[in-house]
C-alpha cells in the first residue's frame, strides 16, 4: 500500500496522485507540488489515504509544502500577468496574420514557462510568433494546440438543457462519445439536436449509456417472436427505460396490439436489431465524434 493525496490544478480538472511525504492535508487546501512542468500550486481534492500500488504510476512526485499566503499572492499575480500576456499575444497573432484562435494563457507557478493554448483547423507555423513572445517575456514559451472540447471546457457555458455544461461542472475527463450511443438511446440523428456547444456529440449521451446497454441486452428487438399471457405475437415497439414491449397478437382471425412489461413475456425467437433509417449526413455525424482531449502530463 502507498499513501497518496489527490491534487487538481484546474477547477474541474483531472486529479493527480502525489506523495504527501508525511504531511497531513485536508480537502480544499492549496499545496505546492513538483510536476513535469515545474513547481505548481494545486488544490487538494483527495485527502491522505492508502491505496494499492498497482493503481499508481510510480514514482510519485512529492508534495513540497502547504501553500503560504505569499504563495497564493504569487499565484494571483501570475494570473494577472497571464491576462496581460493574453492581450499582447492577440496583437502579435494579428500582426503575423496567423489563422489561429487564442483560448487561454497560463504561467507556471515558478514562472519558468508561459503557456499559450489555441485552436486552429490545421497546423500553424508559429515560429516567428514564439520568437516575438520570448523576446518580451524572457522565459520559455510553449504554444499548445487544443481541441474544441477543451476550448469549451476552459471558457465555460450552458447547454440546451439550461444547465451549466457537464465538462465545466463535473466531468474531469472528456470521454469519447459515439453515434452508436445516440442510436441505442432512440435519439434523432439530426446533428443539430445531438451536438453540444463545442460542435461535437453531447457528452451527456455517455451518462445513461450503461443503463441502455444493460436493458437492451434483455429486451427483444422489433420483429421478435414473443410469448405473452394472451398468446404469441411479434414485437412492434419497445420503450427501453420503462422495459415496456408493444406486441401485435393475431388470434382467431383478429389482430390487436397490447403493451406488456418485460417480466410478462418470453422471447421465443429474437430478430437482429434494425437501425432506424433517417435521412442524415453520416459524414457530418462522424465529424461530431472527432476532437477529443489531449492529455496534460503532470
Amino acid at each position: 500500500m502507498q499513501e497518496i493525496v489527490g491534487v487538481r490544478f484546474k477547477k474541474i480538472g483531472k486529479i493527480y496522485f502525489f506523495n504527501p511525504v508525511e504531511i497531513e492535508l485536508k480537502k480544499g487546501q492549496n499545496v505546492i507540488v513538483e510536476t513535469a512542468r515545474g513547481i505548481e500550486l494545486g488544490e487538494v481534492a483527495i485527502e491522505n489515504r492508502k491505496i494499492d500500488e498497482d493503481k499508481i504510476i510510480a514514482p510519485l512526485k512529492n508534495i513540497i509544502r502547504v501553500a503560504t499566503e505569499e504563495d497564493e499572492k504569487k499565484f494571483e499575480d501570475n494570473e494577472k500577468k497571464a491576462q496581460e500576456a493574453y492581450n499582447i499575444a492577440l496583437q502579435k497573432i494579428a500582426n503575423h496574420h496567423l489563422d489561429m484562435k487564442l483560448v487561454d494563457v497560463e504561467y507556471t507557478f515558478d514562472n519558468s514557462k508561459l503557456l499559450f493554448y489555441f485552436t486552429a483547423d490545421g497546423r500553424i507555423d508559429f515560429r516567428e510568433l514564439v520568437k516575438d513572445l520570448a523576446a518580451i517575456y524572457k522565459t520559455r514559451i510553449e504554444l499548445r494546440q487544443i481541441g474544441v472540447r477543451d476550448e469549451v471546457k476552459m471558457l465555460g457555458g450552458y447547454g440546451m438543457c439550461g444547465r451549466e455544461l457537464c465538462c465545466c461542472k463535473h466531468l474531469t475527463d472528456l470521454n469519447p462519445v459515439s453515434i452508436k450511443m445516440a442510436k441505442e438511446q432512440g435519439l434523432s440523428l439530426n446533428p443539430t439536436k445531438i451536438s453540444g456547444v463545442c460542435g461535437r456529440l453531447m457528452c451527456c449521451l455517455k451518462h445513461e449509456q450503461e443503463v441502455y446497454e444493460e436493458k437492451l441486452s434483455r429486451l427483444p428487438n422489433i420483429g421478435a417472436l414473443v410469448k405473452t399471457p394472451e398468446g404469441n405475437g411479434t414485437v412492434e415497439d419497445v420503450e427501453t427505460l420503462k422495459e415496456i414491449v408493444k406486441v401485435k397478437i393475431e388470434k382467431e382471425g383478429t389482430t390487436h396490439k397490447k403493451a406488456f412489461h418485460l417480466n410478462e413475456i418470453e422471447i421465443l425467437k429474437n430478430k437482429k436489431r434494425k437501425e432506424k433509417q433517417e435521412d442524415v449526413d453520416m459524414n457530418e455525424l462522424r465529424a461530431l465524434e472527432e476532437g477529443f482531449k489531449r492529455g496534460e502530463d503532470f
